[in-house]
């Protein structure tokens, strides 16, 4: 249990995560992604996990990274919050059991990119997704094509449009919409669906989803 994550005990095989950092919307600092990075290293070594939920606190799924933290001119801060930008995108990239993301509420810009990092996305009626950082940075482009193709996938990074829950499930970016005060069981049912796979045979078939997305563990760079 950190300050701005926390691990649930393993249930049926099943383990919640969950951004606990409401009051900034769920914003990715350092410190967040520190512990979730730490997070996901601690529950991939469990045996008794089959199946991951990732959710979060609060009215906003996530607001993307903290851009107060672009500003600091501390020295090293810069080096040290790419450092943990890299290890948080690879830690959940390539996590090697299913995830299945609960998103209610805005997935912005990084909080986007959490979502389509995971490998299945349940969502509220009042979910919304975009990539407001293409007004003035490059968007992360490969999981979001490789999960609803490349034209949408270009449009949307492209244009930095943001679409609802409605659209996201006619692209097939999420699985399942459902009211907010259904979120938990729908991610749970979805959790538990996966859970009834052995360990060993799951993370067979999330490393061949990998392998054909072109994310490989001992590529020393992701092509994102």
């Amino acid at each position: 249990m950190g300050e701005f994550v926390q691990v649930s005990e393993v249930e049926e095989g099943v383990v919640s995560v969950v951004l606990d950092r409401p009051q900034k919307k769920n914003a990715l600092s350092i410190a967040l992604r520190d512990e979730m990075s730490d997070a996901l290293d601690q529950v991939a070594s469990d045996d008794a996990v089959r199946a991951v939920i990732l959710a979060a606190e609060g009215d906003t799924f996530c607001a993307g990274f903290d851009l107060s933290e672009f500003s600091v001119t501390e020295p090293g801060f810069q080096e040290r919050l790419w450092r943990s930008s890299d290890r948080f995108h690879r830690t959940v990239l390539l996590f090697p059991l299913p995830i299945i993301a609960a998103v209610q509420g805005a997935a912005l810009a990084g909080g986007f990119d959490l979502a389509v990092m995971c490998d299945i996305r349940v969502a509220t009626a009042n979910a919304s997704f975009g990539h407001p950082e293409q007004r003035w940075s490059d968007v992360v482009f490969t999981p979001l094509a490789e999960l609803v193709g490349s034209g949408p996938a270009r449009d949307l990074c492209l244009t930095g449009r943001t679409i609802d829950a409605a659209t996201a499930l006619r692209i097939g970016l999420v699985s399942s919409v459902v009211e907010i005060d259904e979120l938990a069981a729908e991610a749970r049912l979805t959790a538990a669906m996966v859970a009834r796979g052995p360990r060993d045979a799951l993370m067979r078939t999330k490393a061949k989803a990998l392998r054909r997305a072109g994310h490989r563990p001992d590529a020393t760079t992701l092509e994102l």
